[in-house]
């Protein structure tokens, strides 16, 4: 039996992103030399400004241009990090005697006097620009021109196999290899997808079309306004076979299943559905500026992304150096992609309705105190005319409701950070305009948003949902718990990788 959500207690306060620039230096190693100079490690780069952080903020950006170029697809952007961040960190494994990668294959090691932070940054960036460029095709000038930018040649030829810029592309290459044929169907190879890239392949149809709701407890696709000439579409189901996807570090993709959500005719549900309109009716200026800051407006990074900001505000404020950069962005996004998996797992299991049905469908006749769409407000309306707190190009997202995926993607990654520094403490704050993504004239006063802890930040994201009108409670509070699940399983993983597992064996049996 689902749990209950009657105790669920709701935040007011949030954590912000402080987006913080980094700052490229111009001296560079030069990468055709084999340096076995030691780095004086008070001299060592950090937060923004170490070679970790300068890649993942470049990947942060990708995921940015891909949104505007191909709309939301949060699966696809979490797997392009994810593979991005395993490729930074095989490369820089080669450099640590203790540590294993995930999928760089080789039977020599790189001689111990070799093993500094000046090659490790030439690996790096040779690993990071070849997977971006894999990942994010469409941008492949960009990462070039960033490789000059930061004094690498991106064709330069080196004949040692145990070079840095060697180590760098082959790490990006085994990574690549490995994950062709994971099931993502990024190339358009999986039986029946005509050699359509990520084309839904299981050939799924929702039960209920745009127009009929044959099934209440089932997934019904909605219109969407287009904004260049007002017409309507239906989305499709994004990406319907992403449980399919191999994952890295889970035994299965349904290992932590959920367990079945409330069903029509049941109370829980009923009550449920209820609290989603009362919380629209009643939403503060604040709560609107989280719905907002959650939902990723402009240049949305999803879910996957919107993790790994937070992740770079902690390199800041903790002056990461590259090791504790690299390691920590691979927890994340490995979170975040194993925990998109094993969420669409859910999600096509029980191909759950979004609360825009259901609502429709508990409140038909009545009428409600709800928002009238944008420039409107918030009044009395019909319970069949009910919608999210969202534009009308992108009302809901499409794909089946339970569980949430925010909530899921936020608990994995709030849970991995906590466990990675061994503290729950974030502690930042954003000035946002509540209104400015979703009405044409926001008439609300600027707030400060604050969040103190990981763990709350993860509540704020899964409940944003609720507020929003996009889930009911049993899809966030679930969603938390599979997250959470993922991310335990993720961070043993790691340690059996670093050998932090048998490091605390060897301590305490001596």
């Amino acid at each position: 039996m689902i749990r209950s959500t009657d105790t669920i207690v709701i935040r007011v306060a949030m954590i912000g992103v402080l987006i913080t620039a980094a700052t490229f230096y111009g001296c560079q190693p030069d990468i055709n030399k084999e340096s076995e100079v030691t780095t004086d490690a008070t001299q060592e780069p950090r937060g923004a400004e170490n070679i970790a952080y300068k890649w993942a903020k470049k990947a942060l950006d990708a995921t940015a241009w891909d949104t505007d170029r191909f709309k939301p697809r949060p699966t696809i952007t979490s797997r392009y990090l994810a593979l991005t961040m395993v490729a930074m960190y095989d490369a820089w494994s080669m450099y640590e005697s203790d540590t294993k990668s995930i999928y760089y294959q080789t039977e020599t090691s790189v001689p111990p006097a070799q093993q500094h932070l000046e090659n490790k940054e030439v690996a790096i960036s040779y690993a990071a620009y070849e997977a971006l460029k894999e990942y994010y095709y469409s941008d492949s000038t960009e990462f070039r021109d960033y490789m000059v930018e930061l004094g690498y040649n991106p064709d330069t030829v080196v004949r040692d196999p145990l070079s840095p810029v060697n180590i760098g592309r082959n790490a990006a290459f085994q990574v690549i290899k490995a994950r062709k044929h994971d099931g993502a169907n990024q190339y358009g190879e999986e039986t029946g997808s005509n050699g359509q890239a990520y084309f839904n392949y299981l050939k799924y149809e929702p039960v209920n079309t745009p127009d009929t709701n044959i099934d209440i407890n089932r997934w019904q696709p909605k219109y969407f306004v287009n904004e260049s000439d007002g017409s309507l579409f239906a989305p499709e189901c994004l990406t319907p076979y992403w449980q399919l996807v191999e994952p890295i570090t889970l035994d299965s993709a349904s290992q932590f299943r959920s367990p079945p959500p409330p069903m029509y005719g049941e109370e829980q549900l009923r009550k449920e559905v209820a609290e989603v309109v009362d919380m629209q009716a009643n939403l503060t200026p604040e709560q609107i500026a989280l719905v907002e800051f959650m939902r990723d407006g402009p240049q949305s990074v999803q879910q996957a992304g919107h993790w790994l900001k937070f992740a770079q505000e902690v390199s800041i404020r903790d002056q990461h150096t590259l090791d504790e950069d690299i390691q920590m962005y691979l927890l994340v996004e490995l979170a975040a992609m194993d925990g998109f998996i094993a969420s669409w797992d859910t999600k096509m299991h029980y191909d759950y309705a979004r609360p825009y049905a259901l609502v429709h469908e508990y409140f038909k006749g009545d009428t409600i105190v709800g928002w009238a769409g944008p420039g409107k407000g918030f009044k009395n309306i019909r319970g069949e005319d009910w919608m999210p707190y969202s534009p009308p190009a992108f009302l809901c997202p499409p794909f089946p409701s339970y569980v949430s995926g925010h909530s899921t993607i936020s608990g994995a990654c709030a849970e991995v950070l906590r466990l990675y520094k061994s503290d729950d403490t974030f502690g930042s704050k954003v000035r946002l305009q509540p209104g400015a993504l979703t009405e044409p004239d926001p008439a609300y006063d600027s707030v400060t948003l604050h969040f103190p802890t990981f763990t709350e930040t993860a509540e704020m994201a899964g409940v944003s949902r609720v507020l929003g009108g996009y889930h009911i409670q049993a899809d966030n509070v679930e969603g938390l718990e599979l997250g959470r699940n993922v991310a335990h399983h993720v961070f043993d993983y790691y340690n059996s990788l670093t050998g932090e597992e048998e490091k605390k064996k060897t301590a305490q049996n001596p």
